[in-house]
């Protein structure tokens, strides 16, 4: 069994529903630094008060083009500098998923590129929603996240139809190159499911569940 801190060093702790409030936000934070998760992940409007608020104990992580990716390349990269501005650390965005229908990878690429030049020096991912992708799809998204320059490939949003599956992970841990490293997110409920996402070939974890649990398990 993996060791918990461990563990938790690799999950973005994550609070993206639409109602959150700054109280909720804050306690995520709290709970980021207090078990030394490898990021917070929150919407786009918290990521100046929650980086002043946190004043480095944790890494601030937000999402760009959330939850369906069709905002235009501009669009994302304003995006994606803005939160920059404000104080996050690592950025989350949603591809098109329309130009990987349409076979249009080179304004798919140059959609990353353009966020990728609009966060320098900042972790990237690249969420794909392997939900809604046929397997030749995501065998060619690893190249192509990979020669954007991003960090990770991503597996969801957690907002569609489906989340990470072991298969997924298994399937992209084939084929990522360039030494482009993968998260899995949506639907990790237990550790069990945290230390197997890991031991199959995930660097992070999207997930509100895990430190959740701990949480409960020494009462606070």
């Amino acid at each position: 069994m993996m060791d918990e801190r461990t563990l938790l060093s690799h999950v973005d702790h994550t609070l993206l529903a639409p109602t959150a409030t700054w109280e909720e936000i804050r306690t995520i934070c709290d709970e980021g630094a207090r078990y030394g998760c490898a990021s917070v992940c929150i919407p786009p409007a918290f990521v100046r008060r929650a980086a002043e608020y946190l004043a480095g104990r944790c890494p601030v992580c937000t999402v760009i083009g959330f939850p369906n990716g069709y905002a235009t390349a501009a669009a994302k990269a304003f995006e994606a500098a803005d939160a920059v501005q404000n104080g996050a650390d690592e950025i989350d965005m949603v591809i098109h998923l329309g130009l990987v229908k349409e076979g249009r990878w080179d304004a798919l690429l140059a959609e990353m590129a353009a966020v990728r030049a609009a966060c320098p020096g900042k972790v990237l991912k690249v969420i794909v929603e392997t939900c809604l992708l046929t397997e030749g799809e995501k065998v060619r998204l690893c190249a192509l996240v990979a020669a954007s320059g991003a960090d990770y490939i991503k597996t969801s949003t957690g907002f569609s139809t489906g989340g990470a599956t072991r298969a997924d992970v298994a399937l992209f841990a084939r084929h990522v190159t360039g030494g482009l490293k993968i998260k899995a997110a949506g639907g990790i409920a237990t550790l069990a499911d945290a230390e197997d996402f890991l031991a199959l070939g995930a660097d992070r974890l999207g997930t509100s569940r895990i430190v959740r649990l701990l949480r409960q398990r020494d009462g606070g």
